[in-house]
């Protein structure tokens, strides 16, 4: 695969410099911010979706909130130096950025552990760290956890300091014991005491200097004040210092010690230093993406351009901070229609239309998330070029028009069909007659090419052409005719007019000069780009209408919706308070029957059997109500399953059915209570079981002879 062109001109123009210092704000390391700095698109595509898929994973753990170890370290550069150096000694400091740098890589391979088979991509960062202890443990047999070398280190340095704190604690006994002295004598300074060169030494009132036994070392600035080493302390603090050289060489032979074994370690400390400058960097373009509310596109193989509510994400981020609202913008380049010629007044938003497909496209080929809907599609192209803006070349002497003209034949000598061109204010700076000629053979040219594009320009020819090639498209922003106020949005299908006439207008050029302008054009022209104003106003005069039928309808079906969920609420709520008040009236009823069997029931009377017919009569009525209950379940099971195909067990018995007549033996499925058919009268069978008469349909009733 050829190498990616695409220029510092185009990556200026386009704006990529200020993501690139967006960017480098989210890096925490010097590496990453060097990367960042050095970062260029490439159409390694292979590549570059390891690289997206990896930014995207760590946006998702971000927005998911799951807890990954705070990328908190130091680089281990200088270390990695000195460590492939012979006999070469590292720093205690060095040693404790090693610790925290071992011990941050153990937390995030333990994060992997527990969470296998998920951010393969973020996981294959450190795929060369091994989660170990080692190092950690080497580096705490001799520093404390403030990076000091412990006293028992070694046994020499063990004898050393405790020699050294033997004999400061003697040298702070005689200190104090001529401090109290000399006060009572009150020939010395306010303050007593002092620090000269880590001694501890008298402030004496250089009157008494003399008085005082002692080495002199200085005076204050005022020459009122002579600072005096006791005597006493003057030889213990000569062996001090000679015990504190020992000290430091015996710390260097400690630590040179130390170096030596952890030098054998150097590739998986020069592997750690990789995997976290590499996950700062990656981690930078996460906080970018979601700072910008941007998303990894579908990247497919064929060469095109599919974005939906694509931002603009410099222009976005300065209108925020105005507190001005941004346009999205959908844009499409496929085979069908490779190249836009995008028109309309100035102003209107051409440029950043051009500019928002550049940049976004640099961006992603440069392994960063674009602001665009997740339902979008991209490819990586093999050259992106752009000229915009005025680029005269003053070390070559050319015009701004000789400058652009020298450009877009080079773009035209590495044309392919995976080349993205971005042209703004395509042919202009020449006589616009012939340049327009020119830029119509250029335009021709670009589409025998088979390349993409983008191109403003409002050269009628430009236009014309561009809806006469097959797979070409004209755009143009939208103007809001009545107001003389660009909208900000393109729209696909047809030319834009500039408007040119109607902006002189309103900015109080007179009817006399606008008609003389008029005047001197062909009639053509004129009509030509008065048709242009007249569609646009019509076009948006229809998508005003769509989109208030759209409102209209989606109000109209949020009702009809609404009304019809209460409705169901109503008859709901209805169902249950009839079938409560059946309930409390079959209730009710039975309770008055109950009440008269109550009346009736002879407590008086010692006569054997004198309440037994009302207790069969009870009995009767409690049958009764028990059949009615069981026949109004079977009924609402029944159309709760009236739609559901017979079985063949069921298919049998509706036969059997059939064969009930009058005289038959029958037994209620529910109850199990047998019984004579009296009469039959359709589905309904009049039984006698008893003394009791009761209907129940055919369908709840077996056959038993």
């Amino acid at each position: 695969m050829p190498a990616l062109i695409c220029d510092s001109q185009t990556l200026k123009e386009l704006g990529f410099p200020t993501i690139i210092s967006y960017l480098e704000k989210h890096a925490l390391g010097p590496s990453a911010k060097q990367r960042i700095l050095e970062l260029r698109p490439t159409n390694n595509i292979n590549e570059l979706v390891q690289n997206l898929k990896a930014v995207q994973e760590i946006v998702s753990l971000k927005r998911l909130n799951i807890i990954f170890p705070a990328l908190d370290f130091e680089e281990l550069t200088q270390e990695i130096q000195l460590l492939g150096i012979t006999d070469a000694v590292l720093p205690a400091e060095s040693f404790f950025r090693i610790v925290n740098t071992s011990v941050l890589i153990n937390e995030i391979l333990q994060f992997f552990e527990l969470n296998p088979n998920k951010y393969p991509l973020i996981k294959e960062i450190f795929r060369d760290c091994t989660l170990t202890k080692e190092l950690i443990n080497s580096i705490n047999k001799v520093l404390d956890r403030r990076g000091i070398v412990k006293d028992d280190a070694s046994n020499e340095l063990a004898l050393i300091r405790q020699k050294m704190k033997s004999l400061k604690a003697q040298i702070n006994r005689n200190f104090e014991r001529e401090l109290r002295k000399w006060r009572k004598e009150n020939i010395l300074g306010e303050t007593f005491e002092t620090f000269i060169n880590e001694r501890r030494v008298l402030t004496v009132q250089s009157t008494y200097k003399r008085k005082v036994a002692g080495s002199f070392l200085g005076s204050s600035k005022t020459g009122s004040l002579s600072y005096v080493e006791p005597l006493a302390n003057v030889a213990l603090n000569q062996e001090l210092d000679w015990l504190i050289d020992d000290e430091i060489k015996e710390i260097r032979k400690i630590l040179q010690q130390l170096t030596r074994e952890i030098s054998y370690h150097l590739p998986l400390i020069i592997a750690y230093h990789t995997a976290l400058c590499t996950y700062d960097f990656t981690n930078a373009k996460a906080k970018l993406a979601i700072e910008m509310n941007a998303c990894l596109p579908n990247i497919e193989k064929t060469p095109q351009l599919k974005w939906n509510s694509a931002f603009h994400p410099i222009l976005r981020q300065n209108n925020q901070l105005l507190n001005k609202k941004t346009l999205p913008q959908d844009i499409v380049l496929d085979k069908n229609a490779r190249i836009l010629v995008i028109s309309g007044p100035n102003a209107g938003g051409k440029s950043i239309t051009l500019k928002t497909v550049g940049l976004l496209q640099v961006m992603l080929q440069s392994g960063l998330l674009i602001p665009v809907d997740s339902s979008s599609k991209a490819s990586v192209f093999n050259e992106i070029l752009s000229d915009i803006g005025d680029n005269q070349s003053i070390d070559n002497e050319l015009s701004t028009y000789s400058y652009r003209l020298k450009r877009i034949n080079y773009f035209l000598q590495i044309a392919s069909k995976e080349s993205l061109f971005l042209l703004d204010e395509f042919g202009t700076g020449s006589d616009p007659d012939l340049g327009g000629a020119i830029a119509e053979v250029f335009f021709e040219s670009l589409y025998e090419k088979e390349c993409f594009s983008v191109i403003t320009t409002h050269y009628t020819n430009i236009k014309i052409k561009a809806g006469q090639l097959e797979k070409t498209m004209n755009g143009c922003m939208l103007f809001d005719v009545s107001s003389l106020k660009p909208l900000f949005q393109l729209s696909i299908g047809q030319p834009g007019s500039s408007f040119t006439f109607e902006i002189a207008k309103i900015v109080g050029i007179s009817e006399k000069l606008i008609k003389k302008a008029k005047d001197s054009l062909g009639d053509n022209k004129i009509r030509f780009d008065q048709l242009l104003s007249s569609l646009q106003k019509d076009k948006n005069e229809i998508e005003r209408l769509i989109s208030t039928n759209l409102l209209t309808e989606k109000k109209a079906k949020e009702t009809i919706a609404y009304y019809e969920s209460m409705n169901e609420k109503l008859n709901q709520r209805l169902q249950s308070t009839n079938s409560s008040i059946e309930g409390q009236s079959r209730q009710i009823n039975l309770g008055k029957k109950v009440q008269v069997f109550i009346e009736r029931y002879n407590l008086k009377s010692k006569k054997k059997g004198v309440n037994d017919e009302l207790i069969e009569e009870i009995k009767r009525m409690i049958i009764i109500e028990k059949s009615k209950q069981n026949l109004k379940k079977s009924a609402q099971v029944q159309t709760t399953n009236k739609d559901k195909p017979l079985s063949a067990k069921q298919q049998f018995a509706l036969k059997e059915l059939d064969k009930i007549k009058v005289g038959s033996k029958v037994s209620i499925v529910s109850t199990n209570q047998i019984g004579i058919v009296d009469r039959i009268k359709g589905d309904e069978v009049h039984l006698e079981i008893g003394n009791i008469r009761l209907k129940v349909q055919k369908s709840k009733l077996l056959l038993l002879d």
